[in-house]
């Protein structure tokens, strides 16, 4: 016991002394944040785009005056929305959620050399007004041509940008509304019936017996949802980025001869077990800074949400369910990758075995997020008994409550499965790291027939 403590400390030591370790376990995070938050940010600080509209012909009368509707329905929605966040004492979230769906457009009128000229001279105008070098005072973003076609709503958008289509997607959208108004109000729909029919938007609230309130579906209930498909893909991670440290630890000790040295003084059982336990310790060390550092957050910007989500997992021990398949998932695989190990010499002899394997972790990712909807479809049921795919799916489907018996045995099989992994690889282990022998069919079966 003392020379697996050993061989684990000694394992455990070599990475997490290192600058590139730490730079990269506060990249992550850090990275992951930014991937998330960069787009919101961008879409946040987006400048108000000036546009300008302007009715070509009497045909289109009335049209500009739709836009403008449109734009203060728009206005008023986020203002309501503000409002009712406001009700909730989510303020702060109210008004970060408006500044990235508000609408980013504002209409002024139109210039004179646009609106009064016609043929080239106007449209050397728009070039002029949509230029970059025009000073801000005097440019545009955009410029709105409203008509009509064959009796519809038409119009033609110019852009500063090519690659533009906000103004494009909301002109349409809003002529869309004007044209739906037009042919209700000529079926004789009165104006302010068809003005409701326009902008009614239908409260609906979700009930299930088994909500925590036993009526009505909140945020409480979906939390769990969210937690299993995080916790599902937290182990996934874990077993890229640990089973990974562990098979290119293993691979350069035997390249290096340091196993060899290794086996002279503890067994091969001793040395599997003390690899797999001390990266097993690096991979809670990056979980603990992950965790501590998403605790913060939370607590820091919604400590309502925080208290929830500790509710959640503590509520019928949601928590060691999470715990028992990233155990058992983390040690079916961290031996496996460190067999593998045992037979490379090379990182391409690796990644020739590894392609299979990463073959099979791909399966999870995809089902998982069907298993977040229809956590009781057959699919996902069958998928969730095979062993390799357990830890992945019964994590991902746990807060949907699936029947005792099917947590019970499919935990029994994966830690079965798991024992069964540390059986073979500790005999493969062994033989893979006292030759040169490549990983085969008839290599691998000598390695666990043979006695030790």
């Amino acid at each position: 016991m003392n020379r697996t403590l050993l061989i684990a400390r000694r394992e455990y030591v070599a990475y997490a002394k290192t600058v590139g370790f730490w730079l990269s376990l506060l990249a992550f995070p850090l990275f992951a944040v930014l991937g998330g938050g960069i787009p919101a940010l961008i879409k946040a600080s987006e400048p108000i785009k000036s546009v300008a509209v302007i009715e070509e012909g009497p045909n289109a009368t009335g049209l500009a005056a739709a836009v403008h509707a449109s734009l203060q329905a728009d206005v008023d929605r986020q203002n309501e929305r503000l409002r009712e966040a406001a009700e909730k004492g989510q303020a702060g979230a109210g008004r970060a959620v408006a500044s990235i769906t508000g609408p980013k457009i504002r209409l002024v009128n139109a210039p004179p050399a646009i609106a009064d000229a016609v043929g080239p001279a106007r449209d050397e105008a728009i070039r002029k007004a949509l230029d970059k070098q025009t000073s801000k005072a005097k440019r545009l973003d955009a410029v709105v041509f409203l008509s009509r076609m064959d009796g519809k709503p038409a119009a033609q958008v110019w852009t500063a940008r090519a690659t533009d289509n906000d103004v494009s997607g909301f002109v349409r959208n809003a002529l869309r509304d004007a044209r739906r108004t037009e042919l209700l109000t000529a079926a004789g729909v009165a104006p302010t019936v068809a003005q409701e029919v326009q902008t009614f938007r239908p409260e609906v609230k979700s009930f299930s017996p088994s909500a925590a309130s036993g009526g009505e579906v909140s945020m409480r209930d979906r939390i769990p949802s969210f937690i299993g498909l995080g916790v599902g893909f937290l182990l996934w991670s874990l077993v890229i980025t640990g089973a990974s440290i562990l098979l290119n630890s293993v691979m350069e000790e035997k390249s290096n001869k340091i196993l060899e040295v290794l086996l002279s003084s503890a067994s091969a059982t001793e040395i599997l077990t003390g690899k797999v336990l001390g990266v097993a310790l690096l991979t809670l060390t990056v979980m603990g800074v992950w965790g501590g550092i998403g605790a913060f957050t939370l607590i820091s910007a919604s400590p309502e949400t925080a208290a929830t989500v500790g509710q959640v997992l503590l509520h019928d021990g949601l928590i060691f369910y999470f715990i028992a398949y990233m155990v058992g998932g983390y040690l079916m695989y961290a031996v496996l990758f460190a067999a593998i190990g045992a037979f490379c010499e090379t990182p391409r002899d690796a990644q020739t075995l590894m392609g299979p394997i990463m073959m099979i972790l791909v399966v999870p990712i995809l089902v998982m997020q069907m298993a977040l909807t229809s956590p009781d479809a057959p699919v996902v049921k069958v998928l969730s008994w095979i062993p390799f795919f357990t830890p992945f799916l019964m994590s991902a489907r746990a807060p949907s409550d699936p029947p005792l018996v099917e947590v019970i045995l499919t935990l029994i099989g994966m830690f079965a499965t798991a024992a069964f992994m540390v059986w073979i690889a500790g005999r493969a282990f062994r033989a893979g790291a006292l030759s040169d022998v490549k990983l085969s069919w008839k290599s691998f079966g000598r390695a666990i027939t043979e006695r030790a």
